[in-house]
């Protein structure tokens, strides 16, 4: 704290025994001491609090960058659910024309006109046609899936390492 020597010490003690008397003396030091005692004590808890904020700052900013990261991976994976939902929709469109071009070469009627039996089959294929499940229930099912694909990449990581 203070830079102070054996002399400067000595001086005071002197000079505190002239003031203050060989009676007064003894317990004016202990007062000091325990003064001085409970002024460091105090400025090691400060210490202590405000290295304890500063740690507490740098893991909120690692929480939320990490929290960024996981929100964008989570948005990744939901377009990417959803573009493969989409997706067989689309192939399902695509293969009723394709039907519908081999109608056409083998010779049957595709125009929709007079074929009353082609397009019952078609409502009741569309009607019985599986619902799409929700989002949710599709990222669900996609995060399952990669973490089974990382926990069965993770065992052969582990296996070729155990050889």
């Amino acid at each position: 704290m203070f830079d102070m020597g054996f002399l400067e010490l000595l001086i005071i003690g002197v000079v505190g025994l002239l003031v203050l008397g060989p009676e007064r003396l003894p317990k004016a030091a202990r007062t000091m001491g325990l003064w001085i005692g409970k002024i460091k004590r105090t400025v090691s808890g400060m210490q202590r609090e405000i290295s304890a904020q500063l740690e507490a700052e740098e893991l909120r900013q690692k929480l939320n960058e990490q929290q960024k990261k996981l929100d964008d991976s989570v948005n990744q994976v939901k377009r990417g659910v959803e573009s493969i939902g989409d997706e067989p929709a689309s192939s399902r469109h695509n293969s009723k024309a394709n039907s519908s071009a081999d109608a056409g070469s083998r010779g049957q009627d595709v125009s929709g006109k007079g074929n009353k039996d082609t397009e019952e089959a078609d409502k009741k294929e569309s009607y019985e046609a599986k619902p799409t499940p929700a989002p949710e229930k599709r990222l669900d099912d996609a995060l399952s899936r990669a973490r089974t694909d990382t926990t069965d990449d993770d065992r052969a990581d582990k296996d070729a390492s155990s050889r």
